[in-house]
This record gives C-alpha cells, sequence and structure tokens, in this order.
C-alpha cells in the first residue's frame, strides 16, 4: 500500500489556489460509466465506486488519472479486477498512474454523514440521509473528476436498514429492488442520460409521497412524487400544482418535453440553498415546498411556485446541456432565473412580477456590483466557486438573457433557443455556445454584446429629452458610464436595449413604445411629430439593468405616476419622486414635499388601480435603496427622514387608508388575485395607519393578528406591531411562539420578525434570539432567519455602537467551522464599509480584520474577506 501519510486530505494549502477560466483544459481521461454501491447508515456509510475510464485521444499518454477527493480516504483500490497500489493522496485528491487507454477502476470509502456539517456531499439530515453535490460536493462522497463536463451514466445501488430508510431514492429510474438479511433491503437505480457528478442525488429515510401524474404533449405518462416528513403531506398541494404548471409551461413556451418516466421530489430540513435540480431527483429546502394558509404568506406560495419551477426548468437549461466549467454558471442559472421569472409572470401578475425581480436586483446585485466582491456573470478567476452563486450570476445573469430576448423579439428568441437545446443536447456547453445560437437562430449580430458577460458594474445611463417646437421634433441624448470596485465613471460602450415611450404632456398618450439601442458612450435620438413639449417614459419594464439619471422634473414623475400605461415605468416614477425628495432631505437640498403627497392621493384617488399594483405604488423606498443613491451612507440619518415622509404620508391619508383597510376585510383564504391583493393592500395600509401614530393603531394590528385566518394577514400584522413600544407587541409575539414553536419554518419568521424591528433594543434583542434554547447554527434556515434578517435591518445592523458588526464577526468565525458556506453569504454585509459615514466605516473595517485574523479560515470565508479588505 502507498504511503497515505504524506498528505493531509483535511489540511488546506497555506496559499489558496487561483482557478482561472483561461487555464482550462479539456479532460485527460473521460468516465463514460459509473456504478455506485452505498452501504447506507447515519453514521458509516460504505461506497464502493466502479469507474470505466477512458483515455481522451488528445491527452499525454503519460498523463495520470486525477480523482479529486475531499477528506477521503480510500480502503481499497483496484485496477480491472486486481489491487493496484500505484496510486498516491495529493492535497487529498487520488492520482493513479494507468497503462494504456481504457480501464476500470474501482474504489471503496467510508464516510460518517452524521458529522457532515458542511451539508455537502452525503449528509444526515436528522434522521434521514440526503445529498447536495454541486459545486463540488460529489468528491465528499468518493473519489472522482469532480468537474461539469466529465459526464457519465450512473448505475446504482442502495442498501440499508428497513426501518431507519423505508423510502431508498437516486437519480434516474428504479429498475429493481428487494431484501436481504438483517432487516435490510436494497433498491438499484440506473440514469439513462449522462450527467456530471453534480446532478447525482441520494436521499434515504422515513418518508411519505404526494402522489400525481402527468401526461406529456406526445402521450408519454409521467409519475410525479413529492416527498416529505409523516404529517407534512397536506403541505404538498401547492407545489404539485407549480410542477405539473411548469411542465405544462416549458412545453408550450419553449417545446421542452420530460424525459423520463417519473420525477421525484423531497423536501430536506437543513439545505444551504434553496433546492437543487439534480436529474429526476429534486432536493428541496422544506421552506420551497410546504404550504398552506395557516404556515404560508403570500410570499411563500410565490416563492414555491416560482422555485419548483426553476428547478423543473433546469432539466434542459441546466441538465440536458449542463455547464462546460463553473465559470459558464450563469449559462445554467441567468437562464433558468429567466425562465423561471417569465413562468410566473404568466401565472400571475407580469406587472408586480416585474417589479419584484427589480426590488431584488436592487437590492442584491446592484450593491454586489458597487463593492468590492464585484465580477461579471462570467467570472474570471475564483479561489472557491460557492462564493460565485451570486446576485450577479442569477439575477444580473437573468436580465441579460432578457435583453437578448428584448433585441431579438419573441419568435427569434424562441428560435435560438431551439437552436441551442438541438446543437448541446447531451453536451457540456459554454456562455459563448448561447450566444452563437442566439446570432444564428435570431440572425443578428451580438459581438459587442458580448461585453455584458466580461465586465462587472451597473452601467449609468443619463437621459436628457429636448424639444424644438419649430420643427415638431423632441431629441433623446443619452450618455453611459461605468465603474466598478469604487474606481471613479468612466465612459463606456455597452449594448443597452431601452424601451421609451413620449407621452402627451395633457392626456398621457403616445403613439406606441420604441426601443432604441445605446451602444456607444453618447447617442442622441430624434422624434418626429412632436408638436408640445413630450414626458419621457424610460427603461419601461425595466428593459436594461442600469442606474437611469433622467432631467425628469418631480412635476413630470408626477405626471408619470398617474398616467404612464406601463405599470413598472409608472411605479419607478413613483419611487423615483419619493427617493429624490429623501435623497434631498438628508443632503439638506431643497425639495417640494407637497407634490408627493399630491402624486400619492391623485393614485389613491383613481378608482380603476388594481389594488395589489396600489400597494407596490403608495410603498416608500427601502433604506438600503435610499443609501444606494448618496456617495456616503449615514443610516440613522436615512431612517429618521424616511420615517418621518411616512409619518407624513399616515397623517395626511389616514381616513382614505382606514376606509381602504375596511374595504380590503378578509373573507374565506383564497388564492386568487382580487384576495391577495386585499391582504396586500390591507397590509399596507395598516402600516401607513401605525405609522400617523394614533391611539389606536396597536390594537388595531392586534385585531387583526388574533382574528387573521392566513399567515400573511398575520405576519403583516405581527410585522406593524414589531416596531412599536406597546403591550400588545409582547402579547402577539408570545401567542406567536406558543402557537408554532413546533413549526420550523413559521418559528424562523418569529425569528426574522424581531430581527428586522426598527426599535432601538434590537442589537439586545438579537443577541438574546441567538441563545433562545430554539436557535441553532446547524440549521442553515435558522441562521438565516435570524442574522440575515438583522443585516438587511440597515438602521440597526449599522448601530453606531458597532455591536452589530461585531456579533456578525463573531458568528461568521463560529459558523466558518462548522459551514463555511453559509458563513461567507454574510461577509457581504460588512464589505461594503468604503460607502459609509467614517464612524461605522472604520467599525465594519476591524469587524472584518477580526474574521480575517481569525484562525483556519475556510476557503470560502477568506476568500470573500481578502477581497473586502483589498
Amino acid at each position: 500500500m502507498p504511503d497515505i501519510q504524506k498528505t493531509d486530505a483535511a489540511m488546506p494549502a497555506t496559499q489558496p489556489t487561483i482557478i482561472r477560466r483561461e487555464d482550462y483544459r479539456p479532460p485527460a481521461w473521460f468516465i463514460p460509466s459509473i456504478a455506485l454501491d452505498f452501504q447506507l447508515g447515519l453514521d458509516h456509510t460504505v461506497v464502493h465506486s466502479l469507474l470505466d475510464v477512458r483515455r481522451s485521444k488528445s491527452a499525454k499518454y503519460e498523463e495520470p488519472l486525477l480523482l479529486d477527493g475531499d477528506g477521503l480516504i480510500p480502503t481499497a483500490v483496484k485496477v480491472d479486477g486486481e489491487a493496484w497500489t500505484d496510486w498516491q493522496l495529493i492535497d487529498g485528491n487520488l492520482q493513479l498512474s494507468l497503462p494504456g487507454t481504457a480501464h476500470e477502476v474501482e474504489i471503496t470509502v467510508e464516510i460518517d454523514p452524521s458529522t457532515n456539517t458542511q451539508l455537502m456531499g452525503l449528509y444526515a439530515s436528522q434522521d434521514m440521509l440526503c445529498t447536495q453535490c454541486e459545486a463540488e460536493g460529489f468528491r465528499r462522497i468518493t473519489f472522482f473528476p469532480d468537474r461539469p463536463d466529465i459526464l457519465s451514466r450512473y448505475s446504482v445501488r442502495m442498501e440499508g436498514d428497513k426501518k431507519t430508510f423505508p423510502v431508498l431514492l437516486c437519480n434516474g429510474d428504479k429498475v429493481a429492488e428487494g431484501e436481504v438479511d438483517n432487516g435490510r433491503h436494497w433498491a438499484q437505480w440506473n440514469d439513462p442520460w449522462p450527467k456530471p457528478s453534480y446532478l447525482f442525488a441520494l436521499v434515504a429515510g422515513d418518508l411519505v409521497a404526494n402522489t400525481d401524474s402527468f401526461t406529456t404533449r406526445s402521450g408519454k405518462p409521467v409519475e410525479l412524487n413529492i416527498w416529505v416528513r409523516d404529517g407534512d403531506l397536506p403541505r404538498t398541494g401547492h407545489a404539485m400544482q407549480a410542477l405539473k404548471d411548469s411542465m405544462r409551461w416549458d412545453e408550450e413556451v419553449y417545446g421542452r418535453e420530460y424525459d423520463l418516466g417519473l420525477f421525484n421530489i423531497v423536501a430536506v430540513s437543513d439545505f444551504n440553498m434553496g433546492a437543487m435540480e439534480n436529474k429526476g431527483l429534486n432536493i428541496f429546502n422544506s421552506r420551497y415546498i410546504l404550504a398552506d394558509p395557516e404556515v404560508a404568506t403570500d410570499a411563500d406560495f410565490d416563492g414555491i411556485e416560482g422555485v419548483v419551477a426553476h428547478e423543473y426548468f433546469h432539466n434542459w437549461s441546466g441538465n440536458r446541456v449542463t455547464c462546460r466549467d463553473w465559470f459558464q454558471l450563469s449559462l445554467k442559472e441567468g437562464f433558468t432565473v429567466y425562465r423561471d421569472q417569465s413562468f410566473s409572470a404568466d401565472m400571475g401578475s407580469a406587472a408586480l412580477k416585474r417589479i419584484e425581480d427589480v426590488r431584488i436586483l436592487r437590492a442584491a446585485q446592484f450593491p454586489e456590483d458597487a463593492g468590492p466582491l464585484a465580477h461579471p456573470i462570467r467570472p474570471e478567476s475564483y479561489q472557491e466557486i460557492s462564493n460565485f452563486y451570486t446576485a450577479t450570476v442569477y439575477n444580473k445573469g437573468a436580465e441579460v438573457i432578457r435583453m437578448m430576448a428584448t433585441l431579438l423579439g419573441a419568435e427569434r428568441f424562441r428560435k435560438g433557443t431551439d437552436l441551442y437545446f438541438d446543437r448541446h443536447d447531451g453536451e457540456a456547453a459554454t456562455c459563448e455556445d448561447f450566444v452563437v445560437a442566439m446570432e444564428d437562430g435570431g440572425e443578428i449580430d451580438l459581438g459587442k454584446f458580448r461585453g455584458w458577460y466580461r465586465t462587472p458594474g451597473t452601467p449609468r445611463v443619463s437621459a436628457k429629452l429636448s424639444h424644438n417646437p419649430q420643427t415638431g421634433t423632441a431629441k433623446l441624448d443619452l450618455k453611459q458610464s461605468l465603474s466598478a470596485n469604487g474606481a471613479p465613471q468612466q465612459p463606456s460602450e455597452m449594448v443597452i436595449p431601452i424601451k421609451i415611450a413620449l407621452l402627451d404632456p395633457v392626456t398621457g398618450a403616445h403613439e406606441g413604445e420604441q426601443l432604441v439601442t445605446l451602444d456607444q458612450a453618447a447617442q442622441s435620438f430624434t422624434f418626429e411629430g412632436q408638436k408640445d413639449h413630450p414626458i419621457l417614459s424610460i427603461n419601461r419594464g425595466f428593459s436594461a439593468p442600469i442606474i437611469l439619471e433622467s432631467s425628469r422634473t418631480a412635476e413630470e414623475l408626477a405626471f408619470l405616476s398617474s398616467h404612464d400605461d406601463d405599470p413598472f415605468a409608472r411605479f419607478e416614477a413613483m419611487q423615483q419622486l419619493m427617493a429624490s425628495y429623501l435623497v434631498a432631505q438628508v443632503t439638506g437640498t431643497p425639495a417640494d414635499r407637497d407634490i408627493i403627497l399630491q402624486a400619492i392621493g391623485a393614485v389613491l384617488a383613481d378608482d380603476k388601480i388594481d389594488r395589489a399594483f396600489l400597494a407596490e405604488l403608495i410603498q416608500l423606498p427601502s433604506e438600503a435603496f435610499l443609501g444606494d443613491q448618496m456617495i456616503e451612507v449615514d443610516p440613522q440619518t436615512i431612517h429618521d427622514a424616511r420615517e418621518k415622509l411616512r409619518g407624513k404620508i399616515g397623517v395626511q391619508f389616514e381616513r382614505k387608508f382606514r376606509r381602504l383597510y375596511n374595504q380590503c376585510e378578509p373573507g374565506a383564504f383564497s388564492l386568487d388575485a382580487a384576495a391577495r391583493a386585499d391582504r396586500k393592500l390591507r397590509n399596507v395600509t395598516l402600516g401607513y395607519i401605525a405609522a400617523s401614530q394614533v391611539e389606536d393603531a396597536a390594537a388595531l394590528a392586534f385585531d387583526q393578528y388574533r382574528d387573521a385566518n392566513n399567515m400573511t394577514a398575520m405576519q403583516g400584522a405581527l410585522g406593524v406591531l414589531s416596531h412599536m413600544d406597546a403591550e400588545e407587541r409582547t402579547w402577539a409575539l408570545e401567542d406567536f411562539f406558543k402557537r408554532f414553536k413546533d413549526n420550523a419554518l413559521v418559528l424562523d419568521k418569529w425569528f426574522t420578525l424581531q430581527a428586522m424591528s426598527q426599535r432601538s433594543d434590537t442589537v439586545k434583542r438579537v443577541e438574546r434570539l441567538a441563545n433562545h434554547p430554539e436557535f441553532t447554527l446547524s440549521n442553515p434556515n435558522r441562521v438565516r432567519a435570524l442574522y440575515a434578517g438583522f443585516t438587511n435591518n440597515q438602521v440597526r445592523f449599522h448601530d453606531p455602537s458597532g455591536k452589530g458588526y461585531q456579533m456578525i464577526a463573531d458568528m461568521v468565525i463560529e459558523l466558518d467551522g462548522q459551514n463555511p458556506q453559509t458563513a461567507a453569504r454574510f461577509i457581504p454585509s460588512l464589505g461594503r464599509w468604503r460607502r459609509f459615514e467614517r464612524g461605522r466605516s472604520d467599525l465594519m473595517r476591524l469587524a472584518l480584520e477580526k474574521i480575517a485574523g481569525a484562525p483556519n479560515l475556510s476557503k470560502d470565508v477568506s476568500e470573500q474577506v481578502s477581497k473586502s479588505l483589498a
């Protein structure tokens, strides 16, 4: 046996390895097929793998077979049935020197799933075994070339105690099963479709299924199962309907049909991500499966529908066509996010969905683009790939696909996607492959558009509309600039499709929406037939992910907020009107508040507005969004200005808000659009009534909480109470905990609501909650519920004492030893320290330096911290 003591698989390299896109090389060895045998146990699992290895024709003859491993020690290695000794462990990876071009390699390893706190690879979630292999978790199960361009056919045998693991699931189709001695049983699964190792999945546990079926457009029946723990079955109906809707939609819109006779979903309590698209066996965070009116808000129902769709759509945009390497991650994620956004828009309100998508983009991705962790949607290098599952890759990636769809139009875009799927079915493709398919299918040159794949930062576009009454023409002058990593703005030449309309200044009518494409640093566009100076409606539908700086006056924005026929542009006008006033207040610039009140009064008087859209129109921009509009962020000053305006709006329209509140009184629960709209507007108006500080505000909120027949109303009331200094707040929080302490997903809401409170004692409250018996660092959902809620609470996280920063730093250091991937997600909350006023900036930097100085940091956290401090 070779000397395996020369290296330590668990010991990190002294210098981080930087992986570069330009260094990509095709594999030296391919694995056409792999057979796996699992002898399952919660604390001891034996994995035997049989690899059919074939040397690449382009590889050097002497190049060894390198199999990735993480924390594994082989107990046996065979080649072509014989014990093999010509191998060694190098940095945890297994290297075999092999003659010839084809062999069978057998490897046996033993692992302990119960100690796998990283939740990557094979791990125990309570009394169940499950896997998470994306991006590099398969190497924690067995030795394998763990890279997405190795596509293999998998045959898997699973054996375990029948009482502990009555259900045995894997990718593909179950082809055989049986029982053995000592109360054990087995199942054999074969997946006919070649896939990369990151799509491997295994689940073993005591589960029950909601079973249904779907018939594809070609007439093939598909069995559908959603597997959950006993007792959760009644909460799976919405997810099942979302799955069937997704399958039907993908056939109708993209022509993509499901390709197996079985589709399984499993809900898992402990999961780092939202869900995982493993071929034929999707594994979900239980928060994106379980729902009923008692425990799930309308937003939860929407989230389930969207995530179920996202993972199903990956069957083609991610599985059948996968990515060549992890630099191409947006190839599957950006495209699939665009697909799930389009699906959700078709299932509900396209206008509200677009507002939601842009709000998420601005809250998560724009700050990323403006900070030290900025990167293109196709990064050029990384140390730890888990750090690039970002809003840039996902959400900005989706916006890049949307811009291509805008430039091509629906028919040509569909031709492009058909061509992409046909060309690369069964292959590991690149972002360039996708763009070329769009060019060929859409008959368009996207050469310059490729800049979106390699350029970090959010473009700023300034727009100025002038009018010549003598010629009856209007001229739109556009300029663009770009900055990344805090550098000064520089002129840029990104390809930016911008939808516009020129509205009549009296009636609001226009002669049609137009698409202008800005692809130079500065361009002008002239429009004929403009007798009067029109009002500019620009970036309609948010046609491009840009920061728009326009010369439109407050009066013009107010006019657009009442008259624009594009819902997003109308919403955006109101948001910009409010944001401009609040920025002026913070910076000491004179501004007219009355025009905001007049604009709100106008939309409140418009009986034709959908109530859900009205609720969006009258909400103030978030404190974080306002901070992004400023050179230097002072959270307390922003908070005070916003609360003052919020209070004034509440006082000014308190009677109108009460009438709307009462008109939206709920009846029997329904998920139809009208009922959802009423719940949304009722919660928004309750918030404004509370902001007016009327004496009965707390009682009104408590009555809504007490009488609620659904979680949307209950959480809305509790959210209002959470900011108050009132007995009703204490009663409601205590009652909520008692009612839902045994439901982990709902208890997460209890933690988040308190972490998001704007009360001055929130920092101390979060510290106490971190020591609550129901809090644990071992469950990512609970960690996110408390600490992500707190870091999103701009005014309290940025407490001038710096206690919030120190709390997060201490948590990250502790959590990093258990779950580096989740710990690293909190670094960006400190990483934008340069944007804040001097006092807070220094304290944030000190917190980052404290993390950087901790011993034995993971690659995940170390990379994020070093970039944030650079």
